[in-house]
């Protein structure tokens, strides 16, 4: 049996960024031409990032603060964000086949909040992803949790099936409150995503050694916004992790539940797209709500 590797110094050369594949996404310089496409609708190629709008929180815990309302509270706050994480019971009900945007649909589910969660199964077939012409399917990841090894094998179901179809998979790294949230263990569970074939992972930010679980994953990471913060601290969140390598950001909670959702996506799309420091963003986003005292 293979020992743990409980080295504290590794070396992830942080310094060095990733040879250019052919691709303007790290490390998917081989894919074929359709999931190439797919993936260049949720990452924008003139910066290789992207500002994902994740309102998929109704699959587990219902109407969500912010979400009982799509059609009114998000559909608006569509032409800001480059790619919507949806599921497709939401994306055929209320979603404008209009949208141009990437469209993440979420793929694995079954537990609500009242279960375990990590029990979950896939969710949507790939033919039906297809049908709706959705650009990646996401799936979580429970690593070390209760059913680790059967949400890893829903990932790796739907990383077959989506290269037949040239779809590619987000592997989502699920916390759950057993699990310590640091460094070491984003690192571990991002690598076992792309290890076993997802072409994206979203994780969670940490304060330390972010920077070496983006440096460590040979494809993209973006970022989770998590709970919702004050407007100020998740622009700050954002822009560290973009920083450390994170290419782009999805925010759910930290946009809908915001005072002005639109201020808040337009703002955090200043500090992804084009390197707003948190303050400058901050800023805009005061003027763009109406918040700001006139001078």
């Amino acid at each position: 049996m293979p020992e743990a590797d409980d080295r504290v110094e590794k070396q992830f050369h942080v310094d060095i960024s990733t040879p250019d594949s052919g691709f303007f996404l790290k490390g998917s310089g081989a894919y074929d031409w359709g999931m190439k496409n797919r993936l260049a609708r949720i990452f924008r190629p003139d910066t290789g990032r992207t500002v994902m709008l994740a309102i998929d929180h109704g699959y587990f815990q219902g109407p969500t603060s912010g979400l009982e309302r799509v059609d009114v509270n998000i559909v608006p706050l569509l032409p800001y964000a480059d790619a919507l994480m949806v599921t497709r019971g939401m994306l055929r009900s209320t979603i404008p086949a209009t949208f141009h945007g990437g469209i993440v649909m979420r793929a694995s589910g079954g537990p609500s909040i009242l279960k375990e969660l990590s029990n979950e199964r896939v969710a949507v077939d790939i033919e039906d992803a297809a049908r709706m012409n959705v650009h990646c399917l996401a799936v979580q990841v429970f690593v070390g949790g209760e059913h680790e090894t059967q949400s890893i094998a829903n990932m790796t179901r739907q990383v077959d099936d989506g290269y037949r179809y040239g779809i590619p998979v987000l592997g989502v790294t699920a916390v759950g409150k057993e699990l310590t949230r640091d460094a070491r263990y984003l690192g571990l569970a991002t690598r076992i995503c792309a290890e076993l074939g997802a072409q994206l992972v979203k994780t969670y930010y940490v304060d330390q050694g972010f920077e070496q679980v983006t440096a460590g994953c040979p494809v993209p990471i973006v970022m989770a916004g998590g709970k919702k913060l004050p407007e100020l601290d998740a622009l700050e969140m954002a822009y560290r992790a973009i920083q450390q390598g994170a290419a782009g950001v999805d925010m759910g909670r930290n946009i809908f539940q915001s005072e002005s959702p639109a201020a808040m996506i337009r703002a955090v799309s200043e500090v992804v797209h084009e390197g707003a420091p948190p303050r400058e963003a901050y800023e805009l986003f005061r003027e763009l709500s109406g918040t700001a005292v006139p001078a």
